[in-house]
């Protein structure tokens, strides 16, 4: 029996995809960039994406639009709730009229969201991504992103379209949650991690939203970018290149903002000769959803549908998502000669490869596992998301060491987060982005509440629950029930934050922009009443993006801070305020202290950071970036370094011991900020260039070597060339961004080196040697 050279293993990938694409007609090669959306009637519909009634009219059903075979099958269980067994059936329908109905029977690709985890009904719901940032656990964001990517394998699906490496500029804006923070070396470090876990799993990490979408003006969702290309190089591109060189990133979605008027779907510059020509980037281009149609839309920067195909293909894009709605008319833009055979066949040949690689055209391919049950949130993804939940939060404030809380006898539990578990969940999460369109807006997996999860910490105590507010609107009603719960309490623990929802319907989110950073809703109101009671108040921060605290601060005796936590974050919480867990979350992002100095980052320079004799609006944050305290404590000595000075394209080892000088067993995040005090452009006064987490018994030391290559020093200098510049170089070891308790300096001698596009060295490895026990432990590199 003849077999089809594209489906014969024993052939390279590209001999399998070049064979295919010889053989396909020119309706079919188009209907491998495009997808499909079967977007189910339930509740709010609408709102699954920008603007999505706009293309909601005149769909071809499913059967009759993939006559020609499909690139993508989109979000297949991420639009309804349906068992896992259920919507492997709905997959292998889906599946089968893609290739029973079409010339060369190729299976689509299945991509979905996987954000928080698998976006699918009773799959793990892990803590949001800014919570990865909190954790500073690089090792535990590549095991779960590899749990995730197992269940996705197991379910038939391909793609993730994970993770964002948005670099956090206002904190208004309303995605905050679903990046890692404020920092690219941080971002860039976790995302590498994830890109990992989830492509060793077998599934396409897809890095998002590229790039410069959250230096969006006013923290506006969807706003321009007004951004040099010396910042976007700096700081906006940094994770992306660690994810493309480092981690092999296989897949890239397009931001929806525009680059000083440039959008990034038609940027020739952006998607090809930085991405694939600089980089190596080998993978697929594919849309953000609606994005190509946003050109003649949103942008307008093409006059028809049909120019913004011919544009994003020119580009460099590949696939359309989440359905094929402008690339159809590619057939006739070629017939008029207004796009080469040759543009359309190098995206083709790209989504091909990736089916190869992925198995689709393999013989013995089958859409989804079939035959048994599949249990998409087992305890062994509990238990990691336990884990991560517990290693993400931050404690802010502890007054006169009242946490832990020494088993209280009467506990007032305040506040909406206190009995609203979807507060610990992200926008991406299935609970927030699909189940809470229902009238039952319950929870996709199980998840204890802060009350539920308090009352098993202390069951001797005697608990009381107030919500007080709600987490949207004026009404004050219940804050009279809150502050007598208060008064007849020992100790008030103020549960307040944010519930994610999209567009609007939540606090947090996509969409979910807010004018300033005062809690939302009445829960201000809240917190000033029961501090007022003179009860000890912990405030508990369930939240995704950081609010304005120099209000409560003082008055406070213990704040904490938890990043949308994920399914197990009751659990975490309670254990973090019983002592049970030694909090070792770090600030991703700076909490400020009043309600102006939007936008701004650690990531400035003098100008962005000193305010006396220039301004009477101080920007410097109330908690800082790196900020965070625990039960342990932790002290810093011996800064050594290999050497007063390195050539330009040298290295020099930074050690520093860290002890642990506290009666129990804790965790550091040990971090090593950069400065160039003169630089021959602007540069900002303090930078992080590596970091790790460090394990310490009560009583141990360690000692933390950090390698840092001449190529961390680089900058793209008056001429937009990176380059190594000579001078002196300041560096700091410590505990936050604004830790000075170890300080020195090296120089940079010689001349100015011009580091090679595509060449730099990225990250700075580090290494820990217990004093205990002397072997040296390479620690995951930071």
């Amino acid at each position: 029996m003849t077999v089809d050279p594209w489906r014969d293993p024993s052939l390279s990938t590209a001999q399998r995809a070049e064979a295919l694409l010889a053989d396909l007609s020119p309706e079919e090669k188009i209907a491998q960039l495009g997808s499909y959306w079967k977007r189910p009637e339930i509740g709010d519909a609408e709102g699954f994406a920008p603007m999505q009634s706009t293309f909601d009219a005149d769909r071809d059903p499913f059967e009759e639009a993939v006559q020609h075979g499909l690139g993508h099958i989109t979000r297949a269980y991420g639009s309804a709730p349906q068992t896992a067994e259920e919507g492997v059936e709905n997959l292998r329908r889906m599946q089968r009229a893609v290739t029973e109905g079409s010339p060369h029977a190729i299976p689509a690709i299945a991509h979905e969201e996987c954000l928080t985890g698998l976006m699918a009904h009773e799959a793990t719901t892990y803590p949001a991504a800014i919570a990865w940032g909190a954790s500073f656990a690089p090792e535990l964001i590549g095991e779960m992103a590899g749990r995730i990517g197992a269940d996705m394998r197991a379910l038939g699906t391909h793609h993730g379209l994970s993770p964002v490496l948005d670099i956090v500029r206002d904190y208004r804006w309303g995605r905050i949650e679903e990046t890692m923070g404020e920092d690219p070396y941080l971002t860039g470090v976790l995302a590498t991690e994830y890109v990992t876990g989830l492509q060793g799993a077998g599934v396409i990490a897809t890095l998002k939203h590229f790039a410069g979408h959250a230096a969006s003006r006013a923290g506006r969702n969807h706003a321009p970018v007004s951004i040099g290309m010396r910042e976007l190089h700096e700081i906006d591109l940094v994770p992306f290149e660690m994810a493309v060189r480092r981690g092999g990133a296989r897949s890239v979605m397009n931001s929806y903002a525009d680059l000083d008027g440039i959008a990034p779907a038609a940027s020739h510059w952006l998607l090809t000769e930085l991405l694939r020509e600089t980089w190596g980037f080998e993978g697929t281009v594919v849309s953000d959803y609606w994005a190509v149609n946003f050109l003649q839309s949103m942008h307008r920067v093409v006059g028809t549908t049909r120019d913004a195909a011919v544009t994003t293909l020119r580009a460099g894009m590949d696939v359309e998502l989440p359905e094929t709605s402008t690339f159809p008319e590619l057939l006739d833009a070629i017939a008029a000669g207004e796009l080469e055979t040759e543009v359309l066949d190098t995206a083709v040949r790209r989504v091909l490869r990736q089916k190869v690689e992925l198995g689709l055209l393999d013989p013995d391919f089958e859409p989804a596992t079939t035959g048994a049950a599949i249990d998409l949130d087992p305890a062994e993804n509990r238990d990691l998301a336990r884990r991560l939940a517990e290693e993400s939060i931050v404690l802010l404030r502890n007054e006169d060491r009242t946490l832990p809380l020494a088993a209280p006898r009467r506990i007032a539990l305040i506040g909406p987060s206190a009995v609203e578990p979807r507060s610990f969940l992200g926008c991406y999460s299935f609970t927030n982005h699909v189940l809470s369109r229902l009238e039952d807006q319950g929870t996709s997996v199980p998840v204890p509440s802060l009350a539920e999860s308090l009352a098993d910490e202390f069951p001797d105590a005697d608990l009381a629950t107030v919500a007080g507010t709600d987490f949207t609107g004026p009404d004050t009603a219940g804050i009279a029930a809150a502050v007598t719960a208060a008064e007849a309490s020992d100790v008030a623990v103020l549960a307040v934050g944010d519930i994610a929802g999209l567009f609007g319907a939540g606090t947090s989110g996509e969409g979910c922009d807010v004018a300033d950073l005062q809690l939302p809703g009445a829960q201000h109101e809240l917190v000033e009443a029961v501090l007022a009671t003179g009860t000890p108040v912990v405030l508990v921060l369930v939240t995704g993006r950081p609010y304005v605290l120099g209000a409560y601060a003082d008055r406070c005796s213990a704040i904490v801070q938890a990043f949308m936590p994920g399914e197990e974050g009751g659990s975490a919480l309670a254990g973090v305020l019983s002592g049970r867990v030694n909090p070792s979350g770090r600030l991703p992002i700076g909490i400020p202290g009043g309600m102006g100095g939007q936008p701004g980052t650690y990531l400035a320079p003098v100008l962005a950071w000193v305010s006396d004799g220039i301004s009477n609006v101080d920007p410097k944050p109330l908690f800082p970036f790196g900020f965070g305290l625990g039960y342990a404590r932790f002290e810093y000595s011996e800064l050594r370094l290999s050497a007063d000075e390195i050539a330009a394209d040298g290295t020099v080892e930074i050690t520093a011991r860290v002890t642990n000088v506290g009666d129990r067993d804790g965790k550091e995040v040990v971090q090593l900020y950069l400065s160039d005090p003169v630089a021959s452009v602007v540069r900002p006064l303090k930078r992080l260039v590596g970091f790790t987490k460090v394990a310490l018994a009560a009583g141990e030391s360690a000692e933390v070597a950090f390698q840092l290559h001449a190529d961390r020093t680089s900058f793209l200098g008056e001429d937009h060339r990176r380059i190594v510049e000579p001078g002196e170089f300041r560096v700091r070891v410590g505990a936050s961004s604004e830790d000075p308790t170890l300080e020195d300096s090296f120089h940079v001698v010689g001349d100015v080196r011009v580091v090679g596009d595509g060449e730099r060295v990225l990250e700075t490895p580090v290494s820990v040697t217990s004093l205990r026990n002397p072997a040296p432990v390479t620690a995951p590199v930071g």
